[in-house]
């Protein structure tokens, strides 16, 4: 079921009103069958692979905590490559099999992998990391394995972020499934303000952005110059707003009825650095890979070499995650180059600071910043959005090539289109810009009743008029 979708509008305050009606035993029967229904509105049938996992991982937690030496290790190996293989065979068999398949034809070998005809559950990225989480930090010791299987299974399978996260963490989530959650009125206007954000993220930007991007790197080789530069920069808030507008909405419904997800984005495009880019950025994914695989690789506590490789490890690995498909491995590892081309520049950028007279950290030094930051991570979104190497490749060496008289307006993109997206971005940068100052929430505030309900109204009358509604998927409904 997507979040923009009428089944939605009636599916949302349905469950919340009979989860507040519900007493305190029934709400985790409640909200884990609503969320079974949730998933089953994409491929009824794949929630039996989702059954099969959590029963697995359900299973190994408790054995593990029971367990002592080498059996405890086996048990969290079992887990998680059973948990691994699952999200190979679905998303990474074929990619691998056509590689494989290309590689023994350039060294002479006659050898085949057929492929499978699966399709990718919806999420199942998502629900591995989860699960694996909950796994590993039972075997660290940080969290106490969950004997109660209803409760698990909601901690994986929790509708609000059971599609693209955020990937909760069982020391964060499982508790609350056990807490007592009141109807509060305060709570419950911020968990729908912040669902209306994402709402306006996605429908009146992201789905309207869409249009012109799909109409360029659909078909990039019929474009050159400004055209391709702008469907890039297009597609930097199309997945913006789309991705962190999932989030909203997610953290939104969730603290609604008491839960509180962790925050997935921190305005990331006013980022200084890459490096704190991928600090506002995807935020649950970010420290899950540093938890489980940058810090386990040694991280920076290692010679310098051993931490520049450890890195690139992550990064491509990250890059490997978001699908199976080149171009991601290169986005990933070109991130982990960014990274560390911005360790290794320290000493010069500080030096050019001094030089010039300008302050570190600055007003001037951080816009300029900024914008080579924002640059460099459009750069790397080609990647990710391209099609192919080849599209990517075209991409890069005609962005720049002049192109008199060329039609930005792409197909069903129109003018009307392209005023809209300008005031609606305008709108989210001035929003964000107050977010970043911490000034947003206290001005909503501070306004009386009779202003804000207007406000609030105003609010949805504008997106219902100017957003998008053709049930577009989230992008990263496909990871």
């Amino acid at each position: 079921m997507l979040f923009n979708s009428v089944q939605f509008v009636v599916f949302f305050p349905l469950v919340t009103l009979l989860y507040f009606l519900a007493p305190q035993r029934a709400r985790w029967g409640l909200l884990l069958a609503a969320s079974c229904v949730f998933y089953m509105a994409f491929i009824p049938a794949y929630i039996l692979i989702l059954a099969v996992l959590i029963v697995i991982d359900y299973s190994a937690g408790i054995q593990i905590e029971k367990s002592s030496g080498a059996a405890r290790k086996r048990w969290l190996i079992l887990s998680i490559v059973s948990t691994c293989l699952a999200l190979f065979t679905f998303k990474y068999f074929n990619f691998f099999g056509h590689n494989l398949d290309a590689l023994a034809h350039f060294i002479g070998w006659n050898y085949s992998i057929g492929t499978l005809r699966l399709l990718l559950p919806i999420g199942l990225s998502f629900h591995t990391f989860q699960s694996l989480s909950y796994v590993i930090e039972v075997y660290r010791g940080n969290q106490k394995a969950e004997h109660h299987f209803g409760i698990y299974a909601l901690y994986v399978m929790f509708y609000p972020q059971l599609v693209a996260g955020p990937i909760e963490r069982p020391q964060h989530m499982l508790h609350q499934f056990r807490e007592v959650h009141h109807f509060d009125y305060d709570r419950v206007t911020s968990g729908l303000r912040l669902m209306a954000w994402g709402f306006f993220k996605k429908s009146v930007i992201a789905d309207r952005l869409a249009v012109y991007v799909n109409g360029v790197y659909g078909h990039p080789t019929e474009f050159s110059g400004l055209p391709l530069v702008l469907a890039t920069v297009a597609f930097a808030y199309q997945i913006y707003c789309d991705f962190s507008g999932y989030s909203d909405i997610a953290i939104g419904s969730a603290r609604v009825m008491g839960f509180e997800l962790m925050i997935n984005f921190k305005r990331p495009y006013f980022s200084a650095s890459v490096a704190e880019f991928w600090k506002r950025w995807h935020i649950s994914l970010s420290t899950w890979f540093r938890d489980y695989l940058y810090i386990p690789l040694g991280g920076n506590r290692v010679a310098r070499w051993r931490w520049y490789v450890n890195l690139l490890i992550t990064f491509i690995i990250s890059g490997l995650w978001h699908g199976a498909n080149w171009t991601f491995v290169f986005w990933g590892a070109l991130n982990g180059i960014y990274l560390l081309l911005g360790i290794m520049s320290e000493p010069l950028r500080t030096g050019a600071c001094r030089l010039t007279g300008l302050a570190p950290g600055g007003t001037a030094v951080r816009l300029f910043e900024v914008a080579c930051t924002f640059a460099l991570t459009c750069f790397a979104w080609i990647f990710f959005r391209a099609n192919s190497l080849h599209d990517a490749w075209h991409i890069i060496t005609h962005a720049w090539q002049s192109s008199p008289g060329t039609d930005l307006l792409i197909g069903n993109f129109s003018l009307y289109d392209a005023k809209i997206v300008i005031v609606a971005i305008l709108v989210l940068e001035v929003v964000q810009m107050l977010q970043e100052r911490g000034q947003f929430q206290a001005r909503l505030r501070q306004l009386p009743i009779l202003m804000r309900w207007p406000l609030y109204c105003s609010f949805l009358f504008f997106i219902l008029l100017f957003g998008v509604f053709q049930h577009t998927q989230f992008i990263y409904f496909q990871f």
